[in-house]
């Protein structure tokens, strides 16, 4: 999954990049509230990561925008501001969910595949399509009673099609969920990741919809 981070301390935003990056997620990572939105108007992102003490346009005024342009990206704000009021205008004003700093990583990525997996109508833990379940903690898929271990890279290109089963995505859109922008992206790697899957999962797991892309099936 393709995040935005928006945060203008230096310290932080290297360790949330990194960690983001360690737990699979393709990130771009921007330092003020008017870059952000700029950048929401060329990219799309299945989550922003969104402080509020931003220089110019305050974090809050971003949330605004985004809501106001009716754009359904799911947002996580992460910031110091541990006031009530804040959280509610926070919340009220259409984010998802809110973390203060200092905060521990894992419960970052928690708060994270929370956010995603409710924007996603899924209610537990794992993502299932009814063939395969995909856990999103240990990165491990099941298939009829076997478990498998995943790659970094085959874990998130399964994760972006198990999100909605049935949707096909194209190369780009897929090169968009797994690569950030400073991430090279060689010209066959979808297609290799896909090879690489259906190796450990089957061939008809992940279907080939020819012009189109690739989807996994949706449970009948």
């Amino acid at each position: 999954m393709r995040v935005l981070l928006v945060e203008d301390d230096r310290m932080i935003g290297e360790a949330i990049e990194q960690a983001l990056k360690d737990a699979t997620y393709a990130v771009d990572w921007v330092r003020n509230g008017a870059e952000a939105l700029t950048t929401l108007q060329v990219q799309n992102y299945g989550l922003v990561l969104l402080d509020l003490g931003l220089p110019g346009k305050d974090g809050l005024e971003v949330l605004r925008v985004i809501r106001a342009h009716d754009n359904p990206v799911p947002v996580l704000i992460v910031t110091a501001r541990d006031g009530l009021e804040d959280r509610l205008r926070g919340l009220d004003g259409g984010a998802d969910d809110y973390i203060l700093k200092p905060f521990e990583m894992a419960e970052l990525l928690a708060r994270m595949r929370t956010v995603t997996r409710r924007k996603g109508g899924v209610s537990g833990p794992t993502l299932s399509n009814g063939v395969l379940t995909l856990d999103p903690v240990t990165r491990e898929v099941r298939l009829n009673g076997t478990t498998s271990h995943l790659s970094a890279r085959e874990y998130s290109l399964l994760h972006a099609l198990m999100i909605r089963p049935g949707a096909i995505l194209s190369r780009v859109e897929l090169e968009d969920r797994l690569y950030g922008w400073n991430e090279e992206v060689e010209s066959n790697a979808v297609e290799f990741l896909i090879h690489s899957l259906r190796k450990k999962l089957g061939k008809d797991v992940i279907k080939n919809v020819r012009g189109m892309g690739w989807m996994v099936s949706k449970a009948k």
